[in-house]
């Protein structure tokens, strides 16, 4: 049989789970269909219509792979064809050692390149049933907004109820609305990260009662009120609404986000108490996201309060913050090594529905359940990746390295990799094993690569 004569693959969802599935799915010469409900359908969270659409941050955090496990999810996507790394790294915007691109020129890249290729159809339309049993290969990538009448038929399929918490969304401002006679530019200890000049974030510095003032305001804020189905559902550790950080203790957001080290203030001799962080969020330069803020509170109090911020009195806000609901599976009970779903094997499931968290760690997983699903229709059998990989960790992590009966999202760190085989002599600080996580990743994902191209 010619690859032409291939009977399509089937992804439902065009964000950056599904997006990256379907471009790994065509690279492979094997056509694929790309089902993406926006505009017919709006979420609650999404602004425009343009497929791998960045919802909260810009940033795919650091690109320092041999020093960080994300950063290694970089170089691995970077060395596997990476639709979402390639639109990246043409569409960055400074921020100091992290990754981060202007997020409407990044969409309309990714959805130009699917759009231009001639093994991907995109039909904009809601999948709201189960895919029809002719569909013998899907992959679903519906993400964190999946709709409700999809959740309903997950949820009848696997007989699990499925789990779900919120993602909060960080204010932007107008850059020349900021106060540079108190704000200043700088990345801590000066680092020069990829697109940038060790100047690349916009501080603004808090005195100890300016910054006690503020975590008692963020306290007493109005918030968003809950709709009754949200009522019980927790928040991502890892992406809190910061007026919850708040509340957590009265030093928490200054050794979080307002952490004040590596920062000098050229305005004045007096060290910061606490410094807000502020990250260009577009190519020109004039929007910057407030990093760390993600926020439930109402709009009149976050502006409020935002602009009580030294640097900030007179801010205007491009987007104010908000939250939206988060679904995920039990994956670790549900999905196979190659993310079969177990209940219906012709299903494939990949992004933040299996319990990633991140934009890079979906987009990993839509890599390589497009990739699965590729080699399953051109008949080979591809093994998941070493598990000291990168990309081998998370599978293994979300299919049965985590427990199911705890499992909650999660980015990638080395702590889900397999340990570093102890040498003689003295034990290896941390600082040091990072390094040898990264290369032994590397040169494992290159033999992976060479027996399985």
């Amino acid at each position: 049989m010619s690859k032409s004569d291939l009977k399509e693959i089937h992804v439902v969802g065009g964000g950056m789970a599904g997006t990256e599935a379907t471009w790994q799915i065509a690279q492979a010469g094997v056509p694929v269909v790309l089902h993406e409900m926006r505009p017919v359908r709006k979420t609650e969270a999404h602004q425009g219509e343009g497929l791998a659409e960045l919802v909260c941050s810009n940033s795919f955090r650091s690109d320092d792979y041999e020093n960080n496990a994300v950063g290694l999810l970089h170089e691995e996507m970077r060395r596997m064809d990476s639709l979402i790394m390639s639109c990246a790294a043409k569409h960055m915007v400074p921020a100091g050692g992290a990754l981060a691109v202007d997020r409407n020129d990044f969409s309309d890249e990714v959805t130009k390149r699917l759009e231009d290729h001639p093994l991907v159809t995109i039909k904009r339309e809601e999948i709201s049933a189960l895919p029809p049993e002719e569909w013998d290969s899907v992959i679903i990538a519906t993400g964190p907004l999946t709709s409700e009448s999809m959740s309903e038929v997950i949820a009848s399929i696997t007989g699990e109820e499925y789990l779900a918490f919120f993602d909060a969304i960080a204010p932007i401002v107008y850059k020349d609305s900021i106060n540079f006679d108190k704000a200043w530019f700088q990345s801590r200890y000066d680092k020069v990260g990829p697109g940038g000049d060790g100047a690349d974030y916009i501080n603004c510095p808090m005195n100890k009662e300016q910054y006690e003032t503020f975590i008692q305001a963020l306290i007493d804020s109005e918030k968003t009120d809950f709709k009754e189905w949200e009522e019980n559902t927790p928040y991502f550790e890892g992406c809190l609404p910061i007026e919850v950080m708040a509340s957590r203790g009265v030093e928490t957001l200054r050794f979080g986000p307002m952490k004040p080290v590596g920062l000098s203030n050229p305005h004045s001799d007096e060290e910061p108490y606490a410094v807000v962080q502020l990250r260009q969020d577009n190519k020109l330069g004039t929007i910057y996201n407030i990093v760390g803020f993600q926020t439930k509170m109402k709009y009149g109090a976050q502006m409020e309060i935002i602009r009580a911020i030294p640097g900030l009195e007179e801010a205007e806000f491009a987007r104010l913050g908000g939250l939206h609901r988060n679904t995920f599976l039990k994956s670790p009970k549900l999905l196979d090594h190659s993310l079969r779903m177990k209940p219906m094997p012709r299903l494939r499931f990949a992004g933040q529905i299996t319990g990633v968290e991140g934009y890079v760690e979906s987009a990993a997983s839509g890599l390589m359940a497009g990739r699965f699903a590729a080699a399953e229709r051109l008949g080979k059998d591809l093994p998941a990746p070493p598990i000291t990989t990168a990309h081998g960790a998370l599978i293994n992590h979300v299919t049965g390295g985590a427990d199911a009966k705890t499992f909650q999202p999660m980015n990638v760190n080395f702590g889900i990799f397999p340990n570093i085989p102890k040498g003689p002599g003295k034990k290896l600080k941390k600082k040091d094993r990072k390094p040898l996580y990264s290369k032994r990743a590397l040169e494992d994902l290159k033999t992976w690569l060479d027996e399985n191209q």
